[in-house]
C-alpha cells in the first residue's frame, strides 16, 4: 500500500514543489539559528539583525529537511485508518522540526504565537531557541516523534511503534554516527526475534549518511559502497541509495524502498534507504566536511563572517518561498501535509484497586510462578499487550508457554535490555500496554533510557497531551538469592533520586500482593512503576489490608500489631518480600516471648509513600506519617534495596536516631545467602539482638 501511495503522489505532486519545501525548510532552519529580525530579508541585512550568540544545530538539518519534504506528499495522502509516523533518531534536528511544523500549520495550532503570520514568523526566527519549547525536538513540537535525547534506540522504538499495528508505517531517521551505538547495531538484526509474533506494520529506516559525527568522520562513512551494501545485506536489509540533491531521484528511491519494505516480523530482507548528503550541506565551501558544520558553522556572523552569512541566506531566495505575511507560497502547498486529528485519549482507568485486590484474593496461597504468569495471561486476553524480556522469562519463573510448550505470541525475548526497553517504549508511546521483565541486577543497563522517557513524558504532560499507558518494569531474581555479580538493586536508587512524581516503586510482601501490584500497574496510565518481587517467595501474609496498600502505598498490619491507642514500644516496617519474611518472624517471636512489649507492624507497599509531604502523590500527610511511625518509638525499617533510598525519601521528616534502616549491602566478595543476610542485619539472630537493644532489654539474650 505504501509503495503504491508513494508512486501515485510522485505522479501527482511536482518535484518542483517538493524541492521548494526543502529549500524553505533549509532557509527557516538557518534563519532560526542566526536571525533576530528581518526574517524574509525584506530589506538589506545589517549586523543588528544577527543574533549576538547563535545557538543550535545546522549539520543534520539539510538531509532531514529533504526527507521531510519527500515524505510530505505521502503524509498528505495517507487514507483514513492508516498512520505514517516520522521518528527522529536525534533531537538535534529541532530547527527542522520547528520549521516543518510551521510550514504545515501544526505549530500554530499548538502555539498560537507561532502561527503562519508576519508576527508568527518573526517570533519563530527571533525566539529560537525558545525556553518554553527548546532548541531540540520535544513533544512541544507537534507532528514529530522523538522519544528522548539518547542516541541509539530510535530504530528499536520505531519497531515497537508498529508491533501489532499493520496499518502503521514508521519512518525512522538515523544519523550515521548513531549507527555506531550498540542499540542501533543490535536493532538491525533483532527483527528476527519478532518473526511469528503477530501482524505488524512497517518500519523504513533512513540512514542519513552525511559523513560526520560531532567530532570527526563517522565509522559508517569509512565503508565503500560495496562494503556498505555487504554490511546491510548481511544484516538482512536491502539498501536503496539516494544523494538527496536530485529531488526526483530521491522520491523514486523512497518509492523503491517502500516497495521493498516488509512488514516487521516477515522473514526475508527488508529495505533501508541510505541518503548520502554531506553534513551541513549548503554551508560556505571552506567549512564543508569539517566538524564546524555540526552546530552553527559561522561563529562570528555579525562581524568578520557577515558577508558570508548574507550570501548564504540570500541564496535561498526566501521571498520566493514565503509571502510577506509568513505563509508558504502556493507552489509549496501540494507537498505539505495537512493537519491530522490527534488520536483519541485512552479511557481513564476505573476500579483499579478493587480489580487488583480481587486478583490478590484469587492468588492467595499460590507461589510466584503461578500467581504472576496468570496475571500476564489475563492481561493479554484484554487487548493489545506485550511482555519483553532479555532471555529471562524461564529463569524468572514466568512460564508463558501454552499447553504444547509454545511461547505466547505476545511475549518476546531477545538478549538485550536496551532493545526490550525500546520496543516497550515504542509500544506504549502508541497507546498500548507493555511490561519489561528482567533481573534486578541488569535492569540498570536501561537507566538512561528510562530517564529519557520520563523526561519525554514530563514534557508531554506540560504540553497537555493525552496520558499514555504506563512504563512498567518487573524486577525479579533479586540479589538476595543470587551470586555476587547478580546483586545490584541500584535502578530504583537512581530513579528515586530523580524525583519524577510519576515514579512508583512497589515492594509487595508476597506473591499474591505481587500479582495485585502488577495488575494495578498495568491498568494505570502515565506512570513509571517498578515492581520488585522475588521469584523465591513462599511466605503468605493475611490480605485484609491489601486495599489500603494499593490505595495509599502503606498499611498497618493488625495481625502483628497490638490494638489500642498510644505509642508502641517498637515499630517494625517492611518494604519487600524478604524484609516482610524476616520482620514477621521477628514480630511473632517478640509477641510470643515478650507479650508485654507493645508492637506495631507496618508494611510499605510503595516506597514513595515515605517521601516528604507534597513531593509525591502518595506521600503521607504529617498526621498519617505519625499514625504509622509514631513520634517516640524506635523504628526498624527493612528494605530489599539500598538503605540510602529510604533515608533520602524521608528527607526533612526523617525520624532521626530512632530509625534504623536495614537493606542490601554489597559484600565485596562471594558469600552465601545466609552470610549476606547476616552482613545486612536481616538474619534472625541479628534482628533479635537489634530489637532487644532498641527496647532496653539485656544484651545477652539466648538465640534459638
Amino acid at each position: 500500500m505504501w509503495a503504491d501511495l508513494a508512486r501515485r503522489t510522485n505522479r501527482l505532486v511536482p518535484d518542483a514543489s517538493v524541492a521548494a519545501v526543502a529549500d524553505a525548510l533549509d532557509y527557516l532552519c538557518l534563519a532560526q539559528l542566526y536571525l533576530r529580525d528581518n526574517p524574509l530579508l525584506a530589506r538589506p541585512l545589517t549586523p543588528a539583525d544577527i543574533k549576538p550568540r547563535p545557538a543550535g544545530h545546522w549539520g543534520v538539518c539539510p538531509p532531514v529537511n529533504r526527507m521531510l519534504a519527500a515524505l510530505g506528499p505521502l503524509q498528505a495522502a495517507v487514507p483514513d485508518g492508516y498512520d505514517l509516523h516520522v521518528l527522529h533518531g536525534a533531537g538535534h534536528a529541532g530547527p527542522s522540526a520547528l520549521a516543518h511544523a510551521y510550514l504545515t500549520g501544526w505549530l500554530g495550532t499548538a502555539h498560537p504565537d507561532l502561527s503562519q503570520s508576519e508576527t508568527g514568523l518573526r517570533e519563530l526566527v527571533s525566539g529560537f531557541p525558545r525556553a518554553d519549547i527548546g532548541g531540540e525536538i520535544t513533544p512541544m513540537i507537534p507532528g514529530h516523534l522523538h522519544t528522548g535525547g539518547q542516541l541509539g534506540p530510535a530504530l528499536a522504538i520505531g519497531q515497537g511503534t508498529v508491533l501489532d499495528a499493520p496499518h502503521r508505517l514508521s519512518v525512522v531517521l538515523i544519523g550515521d554516527g548513531e549507527c555506531e551505538t550498540g542499540t542501533t547495531a543490535a536493532s538491525w538484526l533483532a527483527t528476527r526475534a519478532l518473526h511469528g509474533t503477530g501482524d505488524h506494520g512497517t518500519v523504513l529506516p533512513v540512514v542519513l549518511l552525511n559523513g560526520l559525527r560531532m567530532g570527526g568522520p563517522s565509522v559508517l562513512s569509512t565503508l565503500s559502497r560495496a562494503e556498505l551494501t555487504a554490511y546491510f545485506t548481511g544484516l538482512g536489509h536491502q539498501p536503496v541509495y539516494s544523494d538527496g540533491l536530485d529531488t526526483g531521484q530521491l522520491r523514486q528511491a523512497l518509492a523503491e524502498a517502500l516497495g521493498a519494505a516488509q512488514p516487521l516480523g516477515i522473514p526475508g530482507p527488508s529495505s533501508v534507504l541510505v541518503l548520502t548528503l554531506d553534513k551541513g550541506h549548503g554551508a560556505p565551501a571552506r567549512l564543508a566536511g569539517t566538524p564546524a558544520v555540526h552546530k552553527t558553522p559561522l561563529r562570528d556572523p555579525a562581524d568578520a563572517e557577515f558577508d558570508a552569512l548574507t550570501e548564504w541566506l540570500a541564496s535561498y531566495q526566501p521571498a520566493q518561498l514565503l509571502t510577506p505575511g509568513g505563509r508558504p507560497r502556493p507552489h509549496l502547498l501540494p507537498a505539505l501535509p495537512l493537519p491530522r486529528p490527534e488520536p483519541g485519549s485512552l479511557p481513564a482507568p476505573r476500579g483499579c484497586v478493587a480489580a487488583s485486590a480481587q486478583v490478590a484474593a484469587h492468588a492467595a496461597g499460590r507461589p510466584f510462578a503461578q500467581a504472576v504468569p496468570e496475571v500476564l495471561r489475563a492481561r493479554a486476553e484484554q487487548g493489545p499487550f506485550r511482555v519483553f524480556s532479555p532471555d529471562e522469562l524461564a529463569s524468572n519463573r514466568l512460564d508463558l508457554t501454552d499447553e504444547h510448550g509454545r511461547p505466547a505470541p505476545w511475549a518476546v525475548e531477545v538478549l538485550s535490555e536496551e532493545l526490550c526497553h525500546a520496543w516497550a517504549q515504542g509500544y506504549t508511546e502508541t497507546g498500548r500496554h507493555a511490561l519489561v521483565a528482567t533481573y534486578e541486577a541488569f535492569a540498570p543497563i536501561t537507566l538512561s533510557l528510562i530517564q529519557q522517557q520520563l523526561k519525554h513524558r514530563a514534557v508531554r504532560r506540560h504540553a497537555g497531551l493525552a496520558p499514555l499507558p504506563s512504563l512498567v518494569y518487573l524486577l525479579t531474581s533479586l540479589g538476595w538469592h543470587n551470586t555476587l555479580t547478580h546483586q545490584n538493586p541500584s535502578l530504583t536508587t537512581a530513579l528515586l533520586a530523580g524525583g519524577d512524581p510519576t515514579l512508583h516503586v512497589l515492594t509487595p510482601a508476597d506473591p499474591a500482593r505481587a500479582a495485585a501490584a502488577l495488575t494495578f500497574a498495568l491498568r494505570k496510565l502515565d506512570r513509571c512503576t517498578i515492581v520488585v518481587a522475588g521469584k523465591h517467595t513462599h511466605l503468605q501474609h493475611p490480605l485484609e489490608t491489601v486495599d489500603e496498600e494499593l490505595r495509599h502505598g502503606i498499611a498497618i498490619w493488625p495481625h502483628l500489631t497490638h490494638p489500642g491507642p498510644g505509642e508502641p514500644d517498637l515499630i517494625l516496617a517492611s518494604a519487600g518480600d524478604l524484609p516482610a519474611e524476616a520482620l514477621t518472624t521477628l514480630a511473632r517471636r517478640l509477641r510470643a516471648e515478650r507479650p508485654g512489649l507493645r508492637l506495631r507492624y507496618v508494611h510499605i507497599h510503595d516506597l514513595t509513600a515515605l517521601a516528604e509531604d507534597g513531593t509525591r502523590p502518595l506521600a503521607l500527610a504529617p498526621q498519617e506519617f505519625a499514625r504509622h511511625f509514631g513520634t517516640r518509638a524506635p523504628i526498624v525499617l527493612a528494605t530489599n534495596g539500598h538503605p540510602a533510598d529510604l533515608h533520602a525519601l524521608l528527607g526533612r521528616r526523617h525520624p532521626g536516631p530512632r530509625l534504623t534502616v536495614l537493606g542490601y549491602r554489597d559484600p565485596g566478595r562471594p558469600v552465601s545467602q545466609e552470610h549476606l543476610r547476616e552482613l545486612c542485619g536481616l538474619d534472625d539472630a541479628g534482628l533479635w539482638k537489634l530489637a532487644a537493644t532498641l527496647t532496653d532489654t539485656p544484651k545477652e539474650i539466648p538465640v534459638p
